[in-house]
């Protein structure tokens, strides 16, 4: 081992909490070091979260073109380039890209551009990718190396050359048919996308629903909408086998029967980026999953290391990961923050969005908590109407004896944004009636909060 070059702290992977403790600590005047093998901030800016986001809304403006008519606008011939949408992706991540670098300046933390792995107690060896290597050695190592796409031993599915995200993102040219193995939050995502953009779409499910952890009303409002904009959805359907290749022809066996396309989405989960890094050497553990054990103040089981977002097991979403970086500050400052008993607010941007925070209907029951419900058709929100955009609902979980509230979800448009609103009250303890009796503007979709809360049963 070459002699190591000795630092305050050590983060190994770029992503949400890695990079934002770095810079907080280095700005304190901290020596940091971050070990990134690849993406400047991690995936959400480069290949997840905000480029998904990108491509998204581009097939929002193809929809709305193609509805044009719907609002009074004649149009000629039209066709979408996916070339340049590709392309209005690539400038906004290289944008972002930069906007990181600048970040590391300002804040003095260094940036190592390599492959990292343990090599003794709080010791990294970086295989740099301009050629040669360190050895960084931290009085504090968090470990931050994120997640990537799950493929399982289907077989025949590996040798398909499938698509991820990661690939469907930087498609120059539309597939024919994309079939799409997974009817989670990424498979829905890019299904309606590509739908959109003019591919025919088929999603295979497992399981007996789409996003089946939902309320049932949840999974047939989101099934409906698919189906509306012409996307075929075969649930309860297991692939025995996978034929072809992805990009030329591509068939997956099911009990059924074959279903046929020309590309394959591989959208089934994530798996933890913790093997080959050293761990077992060391002494940091890591569960069935492959997630690095933490306890409640993200400590690991080796002195001095911590680890933090989707490699530790917390929600894999980016707002999780910045919340993991708020309590690594405080527990490497010297306060005292711990993971438990957050929110944990999701959605899911197909258009309109899917939003929830709190409990759902399913979790209440299975939980034994008694609720009243409240729910609002989006025809009932008159800035929907407006909209043209009348598919969804709200719908509010306050405690039986009470006035808490218990769970909030929202189908329908600029979800997240109003789910938020909810999630304040929440957090602040407010009544339902804070919200039933608040002077909101008319007409926003947060004004149909009021309408939804005055209408909670009585007690």
């Amino acid at each position: 081992m070459a002699h190591p070059e000795d630092y305050d702290v050590v983060v190994l992977g770029s992503g949400a909490p890695g990079k934002l403790v770095a810079w907080a600590l280095a700005s304190r005047g901290q020596r940091v070091a971050v070990v990134e093998r690849r993406y400047v901030g991690g995936a959400c800016p480069n290949i997840a979260c905000l480029p998904s986001k990108n491509i998204i809304h581009d097939a929002r403006v193809a929809d709305l073109v193609r509805r044009s008519a719907e609002f009074g606008i004649s149009r000629g011939e039209w066709q979408v380039d996916m070339a340049a949408v590709r392309d209005r992706k690539r400038k906004m991540v290289d944008g972002l890209v930069e906007m990181h670098l600048a970040k590391y300046r300002e804040s003095g933390a260094e940036l190592v551009m390599g492959s990292g792995r343990f090599v003794a107690p709080r010791t990294i060896e970086v295989a740099l990718n301009e050629g040669g290597s360190r050895t960084l050695r931290g009085k504090t190592v968090v470990i931050n190396t994120g997640s990537r796409a799950r493929l399982d031993d289907t077989p025949g599915l590996a040798e398909s050359g499938p698509l991820t995200h990661v690939e469907a993102l930087e498609l120059d040219r539309l597939p024919e048919h994309l079939l799409v193995l997974g009817g989670g939050y990424v498979g829905l995502e890019l299904a309606q996308a590509f739908r959109r953009f003019g591919s025919r779409v088929t999603i295979v499910e497992r399981n007996g629903a789409l996003i089946h952890r939902e309320d049932e009303d949840v999974t047939k409002a989101v099934e409906r909408l698919l189906r509306d904009e012409g996307i075929e959805i075969r649930t309860g359907t297991a692939v025995e086998r996978v034929e072809g290749t992805s990009g030329d022809s591509v068939r997956l066996h099911t009990a059924g029967g074959a279903i046929e396309g020309t590309h394959l989405l591989v959208a089934g989960g994530r798996t933890p980026n913790t093997d080959g890094i050293g761990l077992e050497s060391v002494g940091v553990e890591v569960d069935a999953r492959g997630h690095i054990k933490v306890d409640e103040r993200l400590r690991t089981t080796a002195e001095g290391v911590w680890a933090a977002g989707d490699c530790a097991g917390s929600p894999y979403f980016t707002h999780i990961g910045e919340d993991d970086f708020r309590v690594l500050l405080a527990n490497l400052t010297g306060g005292d923050r711990v993971t438990t008993g957050r929110q944990v607010p999701y959605c899911l941007f197909t258009d309109p969005e899917l939003a929830r925070v709190g409990l759902s209907e399913r979790e209440a029951k299975e939980s034994g908590v008694s609720y009243r419900l409240a729910k609002l058709p989006m025809q009932g929100v008159l800035r929907a109407r407006t909209l043209s955009e009348t598919q969804g609902f709200f719908k509010a979980l306050v405690e039986a004896d009470g006035e808490r509230i218990l769970g909030f979800t929202a189908f329908g448009p600029e979800a997240g944004e109003v789910m938020a609103v909810v999630q304040v009250a929440i957090l602040a303890g407010l009544p339902y009636t804070a919200l039933r009796d608040a002077v909101l503007t008319h007409p926003t979709m947060a004004e149909g909060l009021a309408g939804l809360f005055g209408s909670v049963p009585n007690g």
